[in-house]
């Protein structure tokens, strides 16, 4: 029996206060990925998830490959039926400095129609986005469903190729939905068709053995902050577009952000103008983007009377839709090591990287999650929006499942603060996104029988 669109209303509705209450209980377990951090919080977080893939009714494993443990659940389709792959990440980001909170980060607290807490948004509620639509089926369930929950994404994803090759049979499906990206704004959903990629690198220079005095030797000897400022600054123009030779742009986009919108999701301050040229939205989803992430050098407070001898520098590249990471990072290094200035001599450290992607979002599997999100969000048509960050695995998928049809979807909002203090999710549009998945489901059948 196939559920009405009424019927899956009012199912998400009475599912979705024991949905929330779920959520709130994995985001108390801090499962952070990143080196140094206690990973049985991490093996918390999967054995949550696998439960609750359980409580669905699926066939459910928790597997790793020389990685952090991920978690696949599976029901197979009515005859005659498509399968769907849902994927989101059960991992968190580092809370970052803790006073910036406002309340602690693995308490979820709701204020002003939000939940906030880590995880709350990326990615926890792509997790209970999947548990609320299966629970909304119960047993009419019109599709196969494989779901797959990632246990490192936030550090990388670094067993995930191995993960997909070794249960390659197991994930295979003829819908992908990735629910971990988001909305074009509170109240307008949008599909995700591209993704700019990144390579993550350092540069340490180094001017002297040692340190040494700085009013014996200034104004002859060069320090190596001054020389690391000058080489960073070499990295991008006047107009503040990136000025790295060999990193490409993909062209215009149809969509535009409007500036205030912008200012206001930045949190810029006041007087501080945008950089780069051309629309917003191609500076942010269509060109590449380099930024310092952090210095290594003396804190302020402890530094003495002596020229640094050497300081080193994280960097990071975000890729313009089409380029490749490996040409990006030999054009970085080669720059680098051209415009050091003064003879200083320069190691570059590559330290990760990932692939952009294009998703040609044109076909019926398309138009059925269109469909879909425009009756969840009461008749606002979806955006096609592009991403400035990045998801290197949708690449990946693209690769090893050519024959599918990938949806990056999401529940972030502009407001959502995911990677930051005070991350949140938006309750009204989560309530939408759960919905708007039972729905697509369902449309997913119909055509997949068409």
């Amino acid at each position: 029996m196939t559920l009405s669109e009424p019927e899956l209303r009012a199912a998400i509705t009475r599912e979705l206060p024991g949905v929330r209450a779920d959520l709130e209980r994995l985001v108390r377990i801090p499962g952070i990925a990143f080196d140094g951090f206690d990973h049985s919080h991490v093996e918390r977080s999967a054995e949550a998830v696998a439960e609750l893939l359980r409580g669905c009714g699926l066939d459910t494993r928790i597997v790793r490959s020389d990685g952090l443990p991920a978690v696949i659940g599976r029901k197979a389709a009515p005859p005659g039926a498509p399968t769907v792959l849902l994927y989101a990440h059960h991992d968190v980001q580092p809370i970052g400095d803790l006073a910036l909170w406002e309340s602690d980060p693995f308490v979820p607290v709701e204020r002003d129609g939000r939940l906030y807490a880590r995880g709350a948004a990326d990615d926890k509620a792509g997790v209970m986005a999947h548990v609320a639509a299966l629970r909304a089926f119960g047993a009419d369930l019109p599709v196969g469903v494989v779901i797959f929950v990632e246990g490192e994404e936030e550090f990388g994803s670094a067993s995930l190729e191995r993960l997909l090759a070794e249960h390659r049979d197991d994930l295979a499906a003829d819908v992908i939905v990735i629910a971990d990206s988001g909305n074009w704004d509170i109240g307008v959903p949008a599909l995700t068709t591209s993704l700019r990629g990144i390579v993550n690198m350092f540069v340490e220079v180094r001017t002297a053995d040692h340190a040494v005095h700085s009013g014996m030797f200034g104004g002859a000897v060069p320090d190596s902050l001054t020389v690391l400022a000058r080489l960073l600054a070499t990295l991008h123009d006047e107009a503040g577009d990136v000025a790295v030779d060999g990193l490409t742009s993909a062209g215009p986009t149809p969509v535009d952000y409007p500036e205030e919108r912008l200012r206001l999701e930045a949190s810029l301050l006041d007087g501080v103008s945008f950089v780069g040229t051309g629309r917003l939205t191609e500076r942010i989803w269509h060109k590449p983007a380099v930024s310092v992430l952090g210095v290594d050098a003396p804190r302020t407070s402890e530094a003495p009377n002596a020229l640094v001898p050497k300081a080193k520098a994280k960097i990071s590249i975000r890729l313009a839709p089409g380029d490749d990471p490996k040409t990006a990072y030999a054009a970085m290094k080669a720059h680098l090591e051209k415009h050091v200035p003064w003879g200083a001599q320069v190691d570059v450290t590559f330290e990760h990287d990932g692939s952009p992607c294009v998703i040609d979002a044109s076909g019926p599997m398309f138009d059925a999650a269109r469909d879909a999100f425009r009756a969840a969000w009461d008749g606002v048509a979806p955006v096609d929006i592009g991403v400035g960050g990045s998801i290197p695995f949708i690449a990946t998928f693209q690769e090893m499942f050519p024959g599918a049809a990938i949806l990056v979807t999401g529940v972030e909002d502009p407001h959502a603060q995911a990677h930051g203090p005070n991350e949140s999710l938006h309750l009204g549009e989560f309530a939408r996104v759960c919905l708007a998945e039972a729905l697509l489901l369902s449309n997913v059948a119909s055509v997949g029988k068409s």
